[in-house]
């Protein structure tokens, strides 16, 4: 990944994988004023070093029409902002706009969402109900819980395409030590995202992707493993980039962010959860620009991309929700 910032002018997933509503399809003219849709994906624990030493061919072709620069997690060091860099806070700062201390998400089990704060999903489904919303994931929680799909208290709201709990599926996806049921399931994953969003060009669509957490926990960063999961994962990206591109060529306007949800421990770089300069960096790529300096300076959070991506769609937030908001779009006005 280079480091320069550039931009350019199965039973269970048939229970999962639920009818969309009608989007439009693949043949639909497109319109005087270009749809604009988005597609964010989480590649779980990887820390800015290694993204930067690996070839990771994907994430630069999408850099290079907007950009790539190092970012962080986990709030400010010793304010009541501070959260913990786990996975499922970070998504949650991601979702919300809003560090632990609103979201109330701090581990990733016995989690007690404070839905108060709304997620992304919520906002845009509020919105516009007839926008088709996604979710591609290799861990249930993500829709079920931090979004809070039918969740009364989170909006009551469904999620009109969802392909993940295969975890839970052992027989299609037997369980080992390695991890390996892991990787088959980003694999799953991701290849289903791609092919709807280039059949049905959903409005906003999540990916999440975990393998490469699981070799960091068992392998640390530093070997051969470790690089070879970080160079899937971008391959994988590349899958659903191509996807995107194809919708772009149809007229409409789409927006790829792509990130993670914490560092490692700069020891072994199999732990996470401290407050670490490396546990706490991160990085996002994106192909949308001009950027801002906040951006380009490296000093965006993850609670900066929820306000980035509905700028780019084009939503505005109800005033309660937005004043809630610790991130700022990092996208620039045009």
């Amino acid at each position: 990944m280079a480091r320069v910032v550039t931009w350019w002018t199965l039973a269970m997933l048939s229970a999962c994988a639920r009818p969309a509503r009608q989007a439009p399809s693949s043949t639909t003219p497109a319109s005087t004023t270009p749809a604009r849709k988005a597609v964010f994906i989480i590649l779980d624990g990887i820390p800015a070093d290694v993204i930067e030493r690996v070839a990771t061919p994907a994430l630069d072709d999408i850099a290079r029409r907007g950009g790539y620069a190092r970012a962080h997690v986990g709030g400010a060091l010793g304010g009541p902002t501070q959260t913990p860099t786990i996975s499922a806070p970070g998504y949650m700062s991601l979702l919300t706009g809003t560090w632990a201390n609103k979201h109330n998400v701090w581990n990733n089990s016995k989690q007690s969402p404070n839905y108060a704060y709304w997620n992304l999903f919520r906002i845009v489904e509020a919105a516009d109900a007839s926008r088709v919303t996604a979710i591609f994931s290799t861990w249930l929680d993500n829709r079920t819980v931090l979004v809070g799909e039918g969740r009364p208290g989170a909006g009551d709201f469904r999620i009109d395409h969802a392909v993940d709990g295969l975890e839970l599926d052992t027989i299609a996806f037997p369980h080992d030590k390695a991890s390996q049921h892991i990787r088959a399931i980003d694999d799953h994953v991701t290849n289903r995202a791609a092919e709807f969003i280039a059949q049905r060009g959903p409005d906003l669509t999540w990916v999440y992707l975990q393998h490469t957490d699981d070799v960091g926990h068992a392998q640390g960063t530093d070997g051969e493993a470790y690089a070879t999961a970080v160079r899937e994962a971008d391959a994988r990206v590349g899958r659903i980039w191509a996807a995107v591109q194809q919708r772009a060529s149809q007229g409409e306007a789409w927006m790829i962010v792509v990130t993670t949800d914490h560092g490692r421990d700069p020891v072994s770089g199999k732990g996470h959860g401290g407050q670490t300069e490396r546990e706490r960096t991160t990085w996002i790529v994106t192909n949308q620009g001009p950027l801002t300096e906040r951006f380009t300076r490296g000093e965006a959070t993850v609670v900066d991309l929820a306000p980035s991506i509905l700028q780019h769609l084009g939503i505005t937030p109800p005033a309660a929700v937005a004043r809630e908001f610790e991130g700022v779009s990092l996208l620039r006005r045009r």
